[in-house]
């Protein structure tokens, strides 16, 4: 039995929870979680935002572990293996886009925690594909954010051949904010925070950031017109994106990771005039998480975290909930 802290409902307190697994698949392992991070996604599964959540929900998708079984025909990882797995348990192996390597991509792609059990138990299992050795210079503690909220901000740089002497502007210093502006000052690039607190404004100096502009304020944004190449929003609220479009230079790009639910109002001219682009995506495929673990061992760079004790899950989730979180929760044990 898989001992997990589950909800039984819609917003629902997590409670004490044991599962049987069952056979463990031929291509998938088991994982003794030691650390799982907590995202505003699990959040959003948890109160059934997205109206896909099956109860009782385990969440956790930012797991850091070791391997503690592996099926039959799993070859590529090894019992005691430290590894990490992300918001995916699995791919479909068969689709073009997995084809291609954007299995991140994949239309039947699993998650794990849409309809699995995630990472905020004693163990949990994924297909050996979505599970990502951890390189020696990353620690287990600070390991999990990087495969949820550290991909999503990296994918981009690799999707779109972001270059060390570009200008990058980032807007919302958070959970995915904060790591972005370390990612991109170790790529080269001149850094832009993009910060509605003025208290953030010298920790983003501080993270990677070379320049701190206040998003409230319209004349330092307008300020800054025709200045970056690339701007990325990490929020998740309704902001003026016209004047973030009129920011980027020819070319340029405004591009979302943060899921902002209101629909995009953009003029069409200031993006044709000078050829702008607007797009999003997702977290990364397996090997561009395995790309930015490379990355993140050799620059030494770390989510700042605060920690709980599984048993204190609640806790986390409610400090969670209140914003307040410098910069990413992990349950460790």
């Amino acid at each position: 039995m898989i001992k997990a802290w589950a909800a039984l409902e819609a917003g629902g307190r997590l409670e004490p929870f044991e599962y049987d697994p069952g056979a463990l698949g031929r291509d998938e392992v088991e994982i003794e979680v030691s650390h799982c991070g907590i995202c505003h996604s699990d959040l959003s599964m948890l109160d059934n935002d997205w109206g896909m959540t099956r109860y009782p929900l385990v969440p956790g998708h930012e797991v850091a572990g070791t391997i503690s079984k592996v099926g039959e025909d799993v070859g590529n990882l090894q019992i005691g293996r430290r590894v990490g797995l992300g918001w995916h348990a699995g791919y479909c192996m068969t689709c073009p886009s997995c084809m291609e390597g954007d299995h991140n991509l994949c239309a039947a792609g699993e998650g794990t925690i849409v309809g699995r059990h995630g990472g905020f138990a004693d163990r949990v299992r994924a297909h050996a594909a979505a599970v990502v050795p951890l390189p020696d210079g990353v620690d287990m503690e600070s390991a999990g954010p990087l495969f949820c909220g550290g991909i999503t901000v990296f994918n981009p740089l690799v999707q779109f051949g972001i270059e060390p002497t570009d200008s990058v502007g980032v807007i919302g210093i958070g959970g995915l904010g904060h790591i972005a502006l370390q990612f991109l000052n170790a790529w080269g690039c001149e850094v832009t925070a993009f910060t509605s607190s003025e208290d953030k404004k010298k920790e983003a100096l501080e993270l990677g950031a070379h320049h701190a502009i206040n998003s409230r304020n319209p004349e330092e944004i307008e300020a800054a017109a025709g200045q970056f190449d690339f701007i990325l929003s990490t929020v998740n609220v309704k902001l003026d994106w016209n004047a973030y479009v009129g920011a980027l230079r020819p070319k340029g790009r405004l591009h979302f990771v943060g899921a902002t639910l209101e629909p995009l109002d953009l003029g069409a001219f200031p993006l044709i005039t000078a050829q702008r682009s607007v797009s999003g995506s997702p977290v990364g495929s397996p090997a561009t998480i395995a790309t930015m673990l490379d990355f993140t061992a050799r620059h030494g760079i770390k989510p700042v975290i605060e920690t709980f004790r599984f048993d204190q899950v609640n806790e986390a989730l409610d400090r969670l909930r209140s914003g307040k979180t410098r910069y990413r929760i992990v349950l460790t044990r």
